[in-house]
This record gives C-alpha cells, structure tokens and sequence, in this order.
C-alpha cells in the first residue's frame, strides 16, 4: 500500500462529492416535471415522442398500473434482442460475417441485458455483429438503466407524497431518463473516450503483421459509444471480452478515471435527489454517508489483500517474494497498477455495473472475497443506477421498523407510519435475493451438470460457482473467471436468477411505494427517530452489514475464508 494509491482513492472521492450534488438537483427537477436548462432543446423531441406513441404524460399511474408497464415493456424488449440475436447472420453491419446465436446463449445475453446485468458467457469482438452490439445490446444499457431509475424515482415519490394513490408514469420517467439524463451524459463521457483514445467506427476488423512475422487481427468497433453508457447505466458489459482491462476500451489513466467516475455518479447523485424530492437533505446525506462507509471499508480491504506478497513465497524463494514486494499482480493489467485494480473492482462491484479492469479469479482470497461481498450485501453501496436508491431504502425502511421496537413506539419514516405491510414487502425483497443465489449454488455445487465447467476444485471453485449465481441476482455481471459459463447449464439457469433477481424484486418495491403514497402525514413528536443523522447512518449501516452477514456467513466460510486459511498452511487450489 502506497501514498500514491491512498491519494488517487481520495481524488475520486473528491471529484465524486464535487459532481454527485448539481447532478442531483438537476435529477430531482426533471423527476418534479420542473423546468430545465436542457428543456428548449429536449422539450420538443420528449413532446413528440409522446404524441408517437400516445402516452399522455399528465395521466399517472397505480402502482399496480406501473409494475404491469414496467414488466410489459422489458418483456418485450428481451423478446426484440432475443431476435436479433438469432437473425444477425441476415442484419446489416456484420462485416466479419458471424453466424446467429445460438439458442441458449441467446437467451442468457437477452436476459442479462434486459435486466442490467450485461453478463456475458462470451467474447463480444468473436461472435457479436456490430448491428447486435449496437441495436440490441447498447439499446438496453439505455433503456434498462432508465427502468431502474424511473422505479427507484417512483419510490421516491410513494414516500414524499400524501394520501395518493398514484406514483408517477411509467413512460415518462424512462423517457426523460433517457432524453434528459442519461443521453446528455453519454455524449460528454463518448467524446471524452474517443478523444483518449477509444476507438469508435465501422471498419471491418484489420490484419497486421506483428514484429514477429505473425498475423493477428485487430477487433475494432463502435466501441466508444457503448463503453459511456455501459459505465453511466451501471452494465458492464465490455465490448471486447477483455473488457476494461483492453487498451481500445481503457487506454489511459484518465480514461480508467473517467470510467469509475461515471459507473458512481449517477447511483450518487440519485441519494441527492432522493433529499430535495422528500424535503429532507439532511436524510440524502445520511444515505449517501452510509454507502461511502461501505465504500470506504472495502476498498482499503481489497488494496490491503492485494498489496501483500503472496504467502507460500515467504521462505521458499527470496528473490520471488522481493519481487513480489509491491504485492499481487497477478491477473491486473501492469498500466494501473494493484491500487487502481483494487479500486476499480471495488467500484464496480458496488454499483451492478460488473466492468472489469483485472481477473477477479486472480485476486488472492480475501481480495476476491471484497467484490464477492460488495454484491451479496445487495448492490446497495451506490448500487446500480435507480436499483442502487431502491436497494437501499428498503434498508432504511427496515432500520427505522428496528428503530421503532427497541425504544417501543410505533416506527415512522419521513413523516409515514411504518407498518406490517410496509415491513411485509421490505422483507420479501430481502429474501428472494439470497434464496435465488443459495439454491442455485447449492444444485451447480452438486451435479455434475455444475461441477464440469470448473477450472479449479476444493473452496476456490465453490467461489466460481458462488460468484456467478450472486453477480447474476445482484445484476452485477462480472464474472470471477474460471468458471467456463457458456455451457447449456449455465446460460440457462443464470438466465433465470438475472430475471428474478431483477423483477422479481421490483414488484415488492412498488407494491411499498404504493402503500407509503396513500398514507397520511404524521407530525414528528419527541419519540421520531431522525433520519438525518450520524446516528442513523451508523444504524443503517449496521443492519446491512447483519442481514448480509447472517445471509451468507456460511457459504463464505466455506469459500474464500477456507481457502485463505489452507493457502496460508501451504494447499493451493
């Protein structure tokens, strides 16, 4: 661990903290339908795009209105790239002539874009056209992030509003997440890239003769406009395999800075929006404190793991633990070093963006353990765009109903009773996330169906397996390597854990902001429990850390703790 290192974290926090609050006051005016400095020039095109497809932006919706919508459309839009998928060997812009996809594969691509995962059981250079990338896969990193953030806006409003019984319209936040948000940001982020140096065309791949007298081929793309918004949507996924470790994605330190910054910024500045939409700033700030904690604690975690040398090099071969005095690096990419491998994994982790610029499987035990747990205490640390703010506030709902018992008083949230609906709904979103990840790691674990696509045996492949059911349920979508996915099993099975742990969970989400809409304001009395508070960022950060901790003690005992025990009594894996 370095000066250096330390102080690049603190300049990214900085830069954050600078950016996150215009952002999200920006955010909070277009969610309340006020005026903008983008609306005389997006006004128009958001107008018209009504008037095509007949939604009437005054008329609002139940809650139960707005889940249908939300389901309706992202089931359609899985269907429309399932399509594309299949038929791309018939589309346009497909100069290296791939083939379709192929059944099972297509499934799991559709299913991890529709729900903001962007896993990935293949290289995109090797099978994916440049229409695929473009119309079926860049299109969702739009429209999926536009979902997560228009459910989470709902919530918002469920808690600000009084006695309603609507939560807002479903086709017009995704729209104005798109036009007003999202768009203007990918064009700032895309040109920044392409000015770095990310490439950004058409041309069919290109042939070259290296020093060596070899031939290789040189992938190239619209590579550039799908890594913005694959950042600013909280995706992931790479248009190369390599992902952000690839120098035509990630070429630059400033590029690498620039990629990091834009996977938090809108998570971020969402807790910002989540303050000035309920009246309460004190209460965003308390949110935001609690997810920098986790942050925090995480990243010095993973770069403490990683910066030590590996321990079956210590009095074995004292020119090799010299050299690995500067710690692990292994598996990281020599241009950024282990402190911006470990920040970088620490970020992505905790927003369910899943870009990666390192191999995770190459990380030693307890600094593969940081991203594995970033995901398991539900992508709340930031979190992914929209489903970052959600994640979170059922926590908070959850922390102020314990609140509530132990001083033996009825709890209240902003000014709304707490009930056993409330708490009802907050506890089924809770459940059905380990449920998902336990029982598929249970079956993968022990059929051989599961058990064939290891790369490694004893607790480090039950990480393998551990790690993909939980970055699929979590929306995550990066993989901790070793683990060859791509096999009938796998598409399929991870297919399913990303729709439920995406939409399966949404529904209890709407259902709660429902109900907090139709209630009625209670004025604070001496016996409310703040939610702006230290206190209460201290209490909210507790109880994430406990339900994850009982979730998944367990399994991560049996994980990655006992490989680093038995690494450190000499048994490699």
């Amino acid at each position: 661990m370095t000066g250096n290192g330390w102080l690049q974290f603190l300049l990214f926090s900085f830069v954050l903290i600078l950016l996150m609050r215009p952002l999200g006051l920006y955010m909070a005016r277009v969610f309340q339908g006020e005026r903008t400095f983008m609306d005389p020039v997006l006004g128009p095109i958001e107008r018209l795009l009504y008037r095509l497809f007949g939604v009437r932006p005054d008329e609002e919706m139940s809650w139960s209105q707005y889940t249908i919508a939300v389901l309706l459309f992202s089931i359609v839009s899985m269907l429309l790239t399932y399509f594309i998928e299949r038929a791309q060997h018939w589309l346009p812009w497909n100069p290296q002539h791939f083939a379709g996809i192929v059944p099972d594969l297509a499934w799991n691509t559709a299913a991890s874009f529709t729900t903001n995962t962007n896993w990935q059981s293949y290289s995109g250079e090797a099978v994916m056209s440049y229409f695929t990338q473009m119309v079926g896969l860049a299109y969702h990193n739009f429209l999926s992030a536009a979902v997560g953030i228009a459910v989470a806006i709902a919530l918002v409003r469920g808690i600000a509003r009084r006695e309603s019984k609507t939560i807002g319209n479903f086709w017009v936040d995704a729209t104005r997440s798109v036009l007003y948000v999202l768009l203007p940001l990918c064009i700032i982020c895309a040109g920044l890239l392409v000015q770095q140096g990310v490439v950004q065309n058409l041309k069919p791949y290109t042939t070259v003769t290296t020093v060596e007298h070899q031939t290789q081929t040189l992938a190239q793309g619209p590579v550039a406009s799908q890594e913005a918004i694959k950042m600013l949507g909280t995706n992931g996924g790479g248009f190369f395999g390599a992902n952000s470790a690839h120098p035509f994605e990630n070429p630059t330190p400033f590029t690498n800075f620039l990629e990091m910054l834009s996977i938090f910024i809108i998570p971020a500045a969402l807790t910002v929006a989540l303050g000035k939409m309920t009246g309460s700033p004190g209460h965003g700030w308390a949110v935001f404190a609690c997810m920098a904690v986790l942050f925090a604690a995480g990243f010095a975690t993973a770069y403490w793991a990683e910066a030590q040398p590996h321990p079956l090099l210590h009095g074995i071969d004292q020119h090799a633990t010299s050299l690995q005095a500067g710690g692990n690096m292994e598996g990281k990419e020599v241009r950024f070093g282990i402190s911006q491998s470990a920040l970088f994994a620490t970020v992505t982790t905790d927003a369910s963006c899943g870009a990666i610029n390192s191999q995770f499987d190459s990380f030693t035990s307890l600094g593969g353990m940081v991203p594995l747990v970033n995901i398991m205490l539900g992508e709340v640390v930031f979190g992914g765009v929209g489903s970052g703010l959600y994640g979170v506030l059922i926590y908070v709902v959850l922390a102020v109903f314990i609140a509530g018992l132990m001083v033996g008083r009825t709890p209240e949230y902003l000014g709304k009773k707490i009930e056993a609906y409330d708490v009802k709904m907050s506890m089924l979103y809770v459940l059905i996330f380990p449920l998902v990840i336990l029982v598929f790691t249970a079956i993968s674990s022990l059929l051989p169906m599961g058990l064939n696509a290891l790369g490694n045996n004893g607790p480090h492949g039950l990480t393998e397996i551990l790690y993909a059911f939980t970055s699929g349920a979590g929306n995550n979508g990066s993989a901790f390597g070793g683990l060859s996915t791509n096999t009938h099993w796998y598409n399929v099975s991870l297919g399913f854990t990303m729709l439920i742990g995406r939409f399966l969970m949404m529904v209890p989400v709407l259902a709660l902001a429902g109900n907090l809409a139709r209630k009625k304001s209670v004025p604070p009395s001496p016996g409310t429990f703040p939610v702006h508070t230290s206190l209460f960022t201290v209490l909210l950060t507790g109880i994430i850390l406990i339900v994850g901790a009982l979730t998944f003690f367990s399994v991560l005992s049996l994980g990655p703790t006992l490989e680093h025990l038995l690494l450190r009594a000499g048994q490699l894996f």
